[in-house]
């Protein structure tokens, strides 16, 4: 594709299994607080960073509800699984990241917080793939704004209508195409409805299936 020289990637449930992981942390921790309908509120809150998750947990449960007390939960069930087991690469992501590696500029934007992203994309040895990494807690607001995405692009120096964005979750979507990149779905926990048909420039199931686009 002639007209994109960058391809920015989500990290949680595009390149890391960490979604599954995460899902899991959730379901515990709701049981440890009595919270009903915790899928529904875990897909709300996909591709959101730390404070509009908190924000949007409220939305959820109500104005009272503790979502600090909450995320501190699943971070601690997360932190035990990720000492323990270890976070998985998704499926074909490093030979996806080698392919695209030598016709693109890559580069990273991730809602999770940097220290985090640092250590599991080193630990998984993707980390040099990337030419910039853009987080969370260098934006105001995370996933579906896009300030995350506009960040990322102006950090390896092209236009969003230059860059492809890889995502999974609605909220990513959201945030690429609101700042204008090519968007590309690979569809993980949460499967695309009709808004995201529309938001999205291609679906694929998996990252195998990439060179079939770029």
């Amino acid at each position: 594709m002639k007209s994109i020289k960058g391809i920015i990637f989500d990290m949680d449930g595009v390149i890391l299994d960490s979604e599954t992981v995460s899902w899991g942390t959730w379901e515990l921790a709701a049981q440890d607080f009595n919270l009903k309908n915790i899928e529904k509120a875990n897909a709300e809150c996909m591709g959101a960073n730390k404070n509009d998750t908190y924000a949007l947990l409220r939305k959820f449960y109500g104005p009272d509800f503790e979502s600090e007390k909450f995320l501190e939960r699943t971070n601690r069930y997360f932190t035990k699984i990720e000492k323990e087991e270890g976070i998985p690469l998704m499926p074909y992501a490093k030979e996806a990241l080698e392919y695209l590696s030598s016709k693109y500029t890559l580069a990273l934007a991730s809602s999770t917080r940097k220290e985090a992203v640092y250590r599991q994309m080193k630990t998984a040895g993707v980390f040099d793939f990337f030419k910039t990494i853009t987080t969370g807690d260098m934006v105001e607001h995370s996933k579906p704004d896009p300030e995350i995405y506009l960040k990322a692009c102006a950090s390896i120096n092209l236009s969003p209508e230059e860059c492809a964005a890889i995502e999974d979750s609605p909220n990513g979507i959201r945030s690429a195409f609101s700042a204008g990149l090519f968007t590309i779905m690979v569809p993980d926990k949460v499967q695309p409805d009709e808004e995201m048909k529309q938001k999205s420039r291609k679906i694929i199931s998996g990252l195998n299936q990439i060179q079939t686009i770029l």
